[in-house]
């Protein structure tokens, strides 16, 4: 299976579970939703009959008193009504009400009179001065049918002499949370299916491009001319301008040939984190605190990619020198100053100390710029494996000039010992950061030869490693 269709069906997969769980829980919580909101209403319906029953109750005419008349004028009111779409034709409400003892003294229902409720939920609680009630099957062949009641005390005072209970079957509003259900629903899979078309076109679009990228790193590996194509992402248009600058200032086929296809087996890996990382971005769901995550993941792999870049042309362009352009003479001890002078803050922030050379001028004749470079390459690379509150050596001599910079780090492998100067190779990192691009030694090998040296890397006797460049007297 190509790689381009595993993250479509990985994305996919990722909204659709998503999708899918947001979904259900949505669905999930229209029914308590409704029920809940009945159960409010019924709270208060409960406690306005509670009041109004209470005169014929503690008078012992509630059967024959004003309260049933009321009732029964309810019940036989017509109802023939369109909520929301949906008809009423029906009493909504059964009201019964029952004496300090649980026994019930009015039905509006009829079916309950005399009976003792004092058992059931809704009277126990309330009779002890607790929220009172229940929700039971109306009828066992359907055990979806259910009655919800909500009890309200009747008090004579301070005193409980009753309860009175409102209650209301569940199917009668279950056509509104059917509806409300299938809503939810079709509006979820139009989103689902929206969001996916947006995620497929993000998705197809980025990879388009990458494939773009990809196949013109290919052709310059191979030596045609190719033109750089259209990008319609930032970071990627810049990466490719980068391409090109880099292709443009090579010289020679088999030089083109050797550094392109080298670039595009280093390319690999950022160009399949970014692909990876942005792909996860489509994800609907994703929260904010990942999303940033992984466009940082991004950011970081183009910065890579751009590093890499640029530094293959810093040493392609000294490859290509036979001879320095502007020659000048200089103080090896004030160049190592003023280096180590912008390399405070790597310093500070790995808690290392840095001793400089305190001799007189060490003259040196070479481009002030590329042995600047060069000595922030072997710096940067000795702090790199310093461990923290560590220290790092510089020392310079004058005849012939060298310097000298020390490290008291893990060393140097012997397996790594004749490859150190090598183009992109490189070790991995003491604290666990990764691997560099590999081409700082490899231009800092390019200076010193330029300037008629030589630069060595080997291990000290007593720990670490030491980094020599000489230059011609």
């Amino acid at each position: 299976m190509r790689l381009s269709l595993r993250l479509l069906l990985g994305y996919f997969l990722i909204v659709g579970v998503a999708a899918w769980f947001v979904l259900n829980v949505f669905v999930d919580e229209v029914k308590p939703g409704v029920r809940q909101a009945m159960e409010d209403t019924l709270v208060d319906t409960a406690s306005l009959l509670a009041e109004i029953a209470r005169d014929d109750l503690v008078a012992g005419k509630l059967p024959s008193g004003r309260f049933a008349s009321e009732v029964e004028r309810y019940l036989a009111r017509p109802q023939q009504m369109r909520l929301w779409g949906m008809l009423k034709d029906e009493p909504g409400f059964r009201i019964y009400v029952t004496d300090d003892k649980g026994i019930v003294r009015f039905d509006s229902s009829g079916e309950a009179l005399g009976k003792d409720y004092s058992r059931w939920n809704d009277v126990y609680l309330t009779l002890r001065g607790q929220y009172g009630a229940r929700t039971t099957v109306e009828d066992p062949e359907y055990r979806d049918w259910t009655v919800m009641h909500v009890a309200a005390p009747i008090r004579d005072g301070d005193r409980i002499v009753g309860v009175l209970t409102v209650a209301k079957p569940n199917r009668l509003v279950q056509p509104y949370i059917e509806r409300s259900e299938t809503k939810i629903r079709r509006a979820g899979w139009l989103l689902l299916g929206i969001t996916l078309a947006i995620g497929l076109i993000v998705a197809l679009g980025l990879h388009h491009n990458l494939q773009k990228l990809e196949a013109y790193a290919a052709a310059v590996s191979r030596g045609e001319r190719a033109d750089l194509p259209k990008l319609s992402v930032k970071e990627l248009r810049t990466l490719g301008a980068a391409l090109e600058a880099m292709r443009e200032r090579l010289e020679g086929r088999q030089y083109v040939e050797q550094y392109v296809a080298t670039l595009t087996h280093e390319m690999k890996s950022p160009l399949t984190a970014i692909q990876g990382s942005a792909e996860l971005l489509q994800d609907p769901a994703m929260l904010e605190d990942d999303h940033a995550r992984f466009t940082g993941h991004i950011r970081e792999q183009v910065g890579r990619l751009k590093s890499l870049i640029e530094r293959m042309l810093n040493l392609a362009s000294i490859e290509h020198r036979r001879r320095l352009e502007s020659e000048e003479e200089l103080d090896l001890c004030e160049l190592v100053k003023e280096v180590a002078s912008q390399f405070q803050p790597q310093l500070a922030a790995r808690k290392l100390h840095i001793t400089l050379p305190q001799d007189a001028a060490v003259p040196v004749r070479g481009e002030a710029f590329l042995l600047k470079q060069a000595i922030a390459n072997l710096l940067d690379n000795a702090i790199a494996f310093s461990p923290e509150n560590g220290s790092l050596e510089f020392s310079v001599q004058a005849d012939p000039p060298a310097l000298t910079l020390r490290d008291h780090g893990p060393g140097i492998p012997d397996y790594a010992q004749n490859q150190v100067f090598e183009r992109f190779y490189s070790l991995p990192r003491p604290d666990g950061s990764g691997k560099s691009t590999g081409l700082g030694l490899a231009f800092v090998r390019e200076v010193a030869l330029l300037h008629g040296g030589t630069v060595t890397l080997s291990n000290h006797p007593d720990g670490g490693a030491v980094a020599t460049m000489t230059f011609r007297s």
